[in-house]
């Protein structure tokens, strides 16, 4: 009875880790509302992961290549918020922050890495459409992305303009 009860919580404990490492990208595929956003292809097929496609986002990151020169150069690394305002029919980011902003929209983002990840960097899709995916967004895209309150973030679709 006793290795059971073992096996049931360690069972339970690997069910409760998963949620906790999906509970972000589900939450916004779930209760988030739908963002455009202009997209480029960073990365195509890797035969490791899959068929995916690594995504850039000019208009975030030119925004945030021009604050990181004035505002975030004391190397301090960890979350940071990006607030997103609408220009042009899709969404650009603003401003980012260290604090959660008050009211939204914004992306949550990491910056401990190479690179600011906001959970929609990567796109996964079915083997045959990788190759008319790379296509299209060699030739202008848009990335409709859910987010949520609490500022998670989901690549739910890549489409033409």
């Amino acid at each position: 009875m006793k290795r059971i009860l073992t096996v049931a919580t360690i069972a339970l404990a690997q069910v409760g880790l998963v949620a906790v490492a999906v509970h972000p990208q589900l939450s916004a595929r779930l209760t988030g509302d739908t963002y455009v956003m202009r997209v480029e292809a960073l990365d195509p097929i890797d035969p490791f992961r899959g068929a995916y496609v690594a995504l850039d986002y000019p208009d975030l990151r030119q925004q945030l290549d021009r604050e990181r020169v004035r505002q975030f150069d004391n190397d301090e690394r960890g979350d940071i918020y990006i607030t997103l305002q609408l220009g042009d029919g899709v969404w650009v980011g603003k401003d980012r922050t260290r604090e959660r902003p008050d009211k939204g929209p914004y992306l949550a983002c990491d910056d401990r890495s190479w690179q600011i990840r906001c959970g929609i960097e990567s796109f996964f899709l079915p083997q045959d459409e990788a190759a008319s995916a790379e296509e299209l967004l060699r030739a202008g895209a848009v990335a409709e992305v859910h987010i949520d309150g609490r500022g998670n973030a989901a690549v739910v679709d890549v489409r033409q303009p």
